[in-house]
């Protein structure tokens, strides 16, 4: 446990590409995501079901369910989070990991899901001090999934993060 560290110097580009291909697939992360967390997924054709052109997400932070369509003005209706946002991680001792650790964390499945876009935003770079999934039968395994990136990676959390995470735990069965 530790207090948030500036986010001086803090960028995406600090965490590598948007969605490379670190499993080397043929797919880029978003696309792995969009196929592991959609169902009914269709593929665009010649992309070797690479491309996730439609879907259904049942979406884990609202419990509500999302019809995926790729498009320009309808892509954003369901994005891929990070779990542990990369702002936060940066914060919390990510710039002491190497470039190629960071973009192992920006690509982590463990830290990534399809979610409900909109949601998303609200969440932006918020720890579980600050923001827990509306759908409360969610919340057990966000702060799971959380502790568990931020183990692997060697990252801390606040004091007001682990009384969250703590009082979340103590609730589930």
């Amino acid at each position: 446990m530790k207090g948030r560290a500036p986010k001086t110097g803090y960028s995406r580009e600090e965490f590598g590409p948007a969605w490379a291909d670190v499993d080397r697939n043929g797919c880029d992360t978003r696309n792995d995501i969009l196929a592991r967390d959609l169902t009914g997924e269709t593929f665009k054709p010649g992309t070797n079901n690479c491309v996730v052109v439609t879907g259904t997400l049942a979406d884990r932070y609202t419990g509500t369910i999302i019809d995926f369509v790729r498009g320009q003005d309808t892509s954003s209706a369901v994005q891929i989070d990070h779990l542990v946002a990369l702002s936060d991680a940066w914060q919390k001792g990510a710039q002491q990991l190497t470039a190629e650790e960071r973009k192992d964390l920006a690509n982590d499945p463990l830290n990534l899901m399809a979610a409900d876009g909109p949601t998303n935003g609200a969440k932006g770079d918020k720890d579980a001090a600050t923001w827990l999934p509306p759908n409360r039968a969610f919340r057990c395994e966000y702060v799971v999934r959380q502790t568990a990136v931020k183990a692997k990676y060697k990252l801390w959390v606040t004091q007001a993060e682990h009384d969250a995470i703590t009082g979340v735990l103590n609730g589930c069965r």
